[in-house]
């Protein structure tokens, strides 16, 4: 079985990946239309129902003409999914996914002179193209071609142009299954065409009791850094980054310690500090934080002076402004130092 993929679908004992995705599978399998749009909440598990779903269209323990079932996870379809090499699935991610599950090496299919790009965070119009030119050559195993697209904000306006036609009228036994944790960052014109399957994060007792299993300490913690999505949690704690490091942060940033994400990817970085600065924004007006545990953010002034609310405000936009500019080439040390410095200043103004 492929790195990276094992846990995303069903396996030979027939248990699903997540043990939240019974109902959304169910009510998916039982969809007529020939394109689904999986609607997923952060760290739900949204590739992980897709996966599912694609493997259940593909099985082939169901005898033809019958209802759609779970998928078997025994049967030979259901071993050349999880072997990644079912020749009636496609599936369409961004290059920096791939990488990060160990499907493909940086800049594996790029131009002569790319190999040290960074992996591209779109899915590419000339990928989408290429599927759909394979959506209409003749099946391998006659149940059915599957396409997997995620997540759809990764296709930028060509690429989901380009992808209209095919959603509207496949070609037949064609099944498409996207995924967006924002429907509204999709084209309108893709919405339409798909109908809605919602993946909704688990209970939180649920998904302490998933992490716990998994061997993550503190899991509520870490499930609250993630902002109730387990699989996100159990990223950051397969990262290093565990209950204590994470009520660390608030400290590192008031002794203005840049090195304490030392190693960190900048994405991750800048989620924490995004995070970080939310809850001092929530504390300065009164409420209780979201993500950081109240002790660990430190005492605060009943109210904040209107400096202090317009400074966390100045380092949340930076933020923001840099956050979308991920690709961008930065020297990664030199950013974190200067954004933490941006925001220990933010945090002495808080508690002046």
């Amino acid at each position: 079985m492929s790195a990276g993929t094992e846990s995303l679908l069903v396996g030979a004992d027939g248990v699903l990946p997540l043990p939240w995705l019974a109902g959304p599978l169910t009510h998916a399998l039982a969809q007529p239309g020939h394109a689904l749009l999986v609607v997923g909440a952060p760290g739900a598990g949204a590739l992980e129902l897709q996966m599912t779903l694609a493997q259940a269209w593909l099985c082939e323990a169901r005898p033809a003409g019958a209802p759609l079932a779970p998928p078997c996870g025994r049967c030979a379809a259901c071993r050349l999914v999880q072997a990644r090499t079912h020749a009636d699935l496609r599936i369409l991610l961004p290059e920096s996914q791939r990488v990060a599950r160990g499907w493909e090496a940086a800049g594996e299919g790029g131009e002569a002179g790319e190999g040290r790009r960074k992996p591209s965070r779109w899915i590419r119009i000339a990928e989408v193209r290429d599927a759909i030119a394979w959506t209409s050559t003749t099946t391998a195993r006659s149940r059915a071609k599957v396409l997997l697209l995620h997540p759809g904000e990764a296709l930028q306006g060509e690429a989901a142009s380009a992808l209209l036609k095919t959603l509207e009228e496949p070609p037949p036994g064609t099944r498409i299954v996207l995924s967006c944790g924002d429907p509204e960052r999709l084209l309108p014109t893709v919405r339409s065409r798909c109908q809605r399957v919602r993946l909704a994060a688990p209970a939180a007792d649920q998904a302490v009791d998933w992490l716990a299993a998994r061997g993550v300490p503190d899991p509520a913690v870490l499930l609250a850094a993630a902002d109730g999505g387990p699989l996100d949690a159990l990223a950051l704690h397969e990262a290093g980054v565990d209950a204590a490091a994470w009520g660390e942060l608030p400290r590192a940033l008031a002794q203005g310690r840049p090195q304490v994400w030392s190693g960190w990817p900048l994405p991750r970085a800048l989620d924490a500090m995004h995070k970080l600065c939310h809850d001092l924004m929530v504390v300065a007006a009164g409420g209780a934080p979201r993500y950081f545990p109240a002790e660990a953010l430190g005492a605060a002034p009943a109210i904040a002076s209107a400096v202090a609310i317009e400074s966390l405000g100045r380092w949340a936009d930076v933020l923001v402004q840099v956050r979308g500019r991920a690709e961008h080439p930065w020297n990664e040390a030199l950013l974190i130092e200067s954004l933490v410095a941006q925001g220990r200043d933010a945090l002495v103004r808080l508690r002046a």
